[in-house]
């Protein structure tokens, strides 16, 4: 951890003390070494003092990656390499924050960009400048290349990193860059052009001109097809179509959804190979030819095309598989000229024959997890490349060390339709970074808003372990500390899912939630027995409050006095049922019932 970087922390204060981040060494310090937070206006650190809130966010972020620190060792920053002095950051959320909090460590100031929804949001104050670049649809924000380049000009950056989403893969952004002199974190025009579309990447594929040439080539290849935006990821775009009617709606709905997420409302038809793996290798890449894969990330589990679950390394390959897998993604980018972080996306069958799917040339959202078995931090490694330095490791160099699992943290109701989206404010919110080997990246924090602008993802929680047993009950653990209120959030899907016989086997296919929950997820569902039990604790509880409630009553000088009761009747009710309760207070205990129970029936299994 740069030295500089930490003094430069230790210029402004919160009023409240910073001992519950639990940083040993850390908090006392930034409390100690610290001059006066200015609420009145915003500030850059500097110049002008930072706010309260500015402050908070950047001490939380520090505080953070000081307890992740010792992952990123295979190949450690070297802060007196040369470096770019400023970047902007073209995206929002979780991955802005991630690449600000990389930027710091190397000693680069940082540039966050956002729309009038985001302009609270916690990557904006992380920043040491921050410019508003329009309303909150994304086709007039984070898409408006014009805005962004008008960012870029005004704040002197000199390079910019896209984030994954949003512009990521748009050439045209990446030459309107070039022209500016102004460098991209991230692949070639050439690349993106040859391999971030899909509309060329894909042999096969087909591109469709309206609804009735989508079902013409539905029809010539085969259903079921699979409807997909040319610029899509993240699920978005995409719709499995299985007759004419589907390939019509998934193509309306497709090319709207396209249009709106990505600025580019071509489509692509292909052939949909049922119940595969979807297995990616994570490759890297630099101006002098050399190129690298950092194992593989196994992300069967999805919904809707969404990944929700992914792990590191699969449970399914073999060395063999996972190497002719890597040589393959290697040779694409070195065919190719390819630089930067780019990931190959595989659907490998029941006999480890792997196919081609696509590659995505940008940072993909589930990282974090080869960067936990590989010690290898992405981030770092794509503003070296862009910065024009050769990778110092080579393909020996790449450990493959334990097991990491990411759980995607979603803003949504997962008992409707695997999760539908849910908008509000973080009310209460606290992440389980207590807990050893734990790694939250987010773009949220308590009283954070969750917009219908934008994805609903909360956090990507990653849990290392030396094995898979491990990681599964660091995760489950965490999901458990987990603490989300305001809205409603996906973690009881995810801790069913972790505990799911067929996950924790490894018994994996891209139609597991279909397959695991055919009916869609309904939680856990409870025994007769403890359905009665919790009801009697609930009745019991309520039984209580009222009569402590009463004897205050009585108690206290108020003419107003409560009738003494020793019989309560309660209806308990559940989702999908109700249950009647009759307590009665006995001497030094309760006695739950129900209507038809004997009053002087004195069970001890009813007590």
């Amino acid at each position: 951890w740069p030295i500089d970087w930490r003094l430069y922390l230790i210029t402004c204060r919160d009023n409240s003390s910073l001992s519950e981040l639990t940083v040993p060494g850390v908090s006392k310090q930034l409390d100690k070494r610290s001059s006066t937070c200015d609420d009145t206006k915003p500030g850059d650190g500097k110049t002008t003092p930072y706010t309260t809130s500015q402050y908070r966010a950047t001490v939380l972020m520090v505080c953070r990656q000081l307890t992740s620190l010792d992952l990123y060792d295979t190949d450690p920053i070297n802060i007196h390499e040369s470096r770019f002095d400023k970047i902007l950051v073209a995206n929002r959320g979780e991955i802005a924050c991630r690449v600000i909090g990389t930027a710091r460590q190397m000693g680069i100031k940082t540039v966050a960009v956002y729309s009038l929804a985001d302009y609270n949001s916690r990557h904006v104050f992380l920043a040491d400048e921050a410019v508003c670049i329009g309303p909150a649809p994304s086709t007039q924000s984070y898409l408006n290349i014009d805005k962004l380049l008008e960012a870029v000009k005004q704040t002197k950056s000199q390079a910019v990193h896209p984030g994954y989403g949003f512009l990521s893969e748009n050439a045209t952004f990446v030459q309107a860059l070039e022209r500016e002199g102004v460098a991209f974190i991230g692949p070639s025009v050439d690349s993106i052009n040859g391999m971030g579309d899909k509309l060329e990447s894909k042999r096969l594929a087909a591109a469709a001109g309206d609804a009735e040439h989508c079902v013409f080539l539905a029809r010539e290849i085969g259903y079921p097809v699979m409807v997909k935006a040319s610029a899509g990821g993240g699920g978005k775009g995409m719709r499995i179509a299985r007759n004419d009617d589907e390939a019509r709606e998934g193509f309306r709905l497709s090319t709207q959804e396209a249009a709106s997420s990505f600025g580019d409302d071509r489509m692509i038809i292909e052939k949909f190979v049922d119940k595969p793996r979807h297995i990616e290798i994570q490759v890297l890449g630099d101006k002098h030819g050399n190129a690298i894969f950092l194992n593989e990330r196994e992300c069967s589990i999805q919904r809707r095309n969404q990944k929700v679950i992914e792990e590191a390394p699969s449970t399914f390959l073999d060395t063999w598989t996972r190497a002719a897998m890597g040589q393959q993604a290697v040779a694409l980018c070195k065919r190719l000229g390819y630089y930067s972080a780019g990931t190959v996306e595989f659907l490998v069958d029941s006999q480890r024959n792997f196919y081609f799917l696509e590659m995505n040339t940008r940072l993909q959202v589930e990282h974090p997890i080869t960067e936990c078995i590989t010690g290898i931090d992405l981030v770092h490694q794509m503003i070296r490349v862009a910065k024009g330095h050769p990778l110092r490791l080579t393909q020996k160099d790449v450990p493959l060390r334990g097991w990491a699992i990411e759980s995607r943290v979603y803003s949504e109701d997962p008992y409707r339709n695997f999760g539908l989206p849910s908008t509000g404010r973080l009310t209460k919110y606290q992440e389980p970074l207590h807990i050893p080997k734990v790694r939250c990246d987010s773009g949220v924090e308590e009283g954070s808003e969750i917009s219908i602008y934008y994805d609903p993802m909360i956090c990507k929680l990653v849990c290392y372990g030396n094995t898979r047993k491990e990681a599964i009950n660091t995760s489950i653990k965490a999901l458990d500390s987990y603490v989300i209120r305001g809205v409603a959030h996906n973690i009881p899907l995810l801790r069913d899912i972790l505990t799911e016989p067929n996950f924790v086997e490894g018994n994996l296919t891209t139609d597991y939630l279909n397959q695991v929950y055919p009916e869609g997820f309904k939680g856990r569902q409870l025994g007769e027995k403890e359905t009665l039990n919790l009801a009697a604790v609930a009745a019991t509880l309520c039984a209580t409050m009222d009569l402590r409630s009463r004897n205050f009553l009585n108690s206290s000088s108020n003419k107003i006095k409560a009738q003494p009761l020793d019989t309560w009747s309660f209806v308990v009710a559940f989702l999908d049922q109700e249950v009647l309760c009759q307590v009665k207070k006995l001497e030094t205990k309760f006695k739950v019932g129900n209507d038809d129970d004997d009053d002087d029936d004195d069970d001890d299994d009813d007590d």
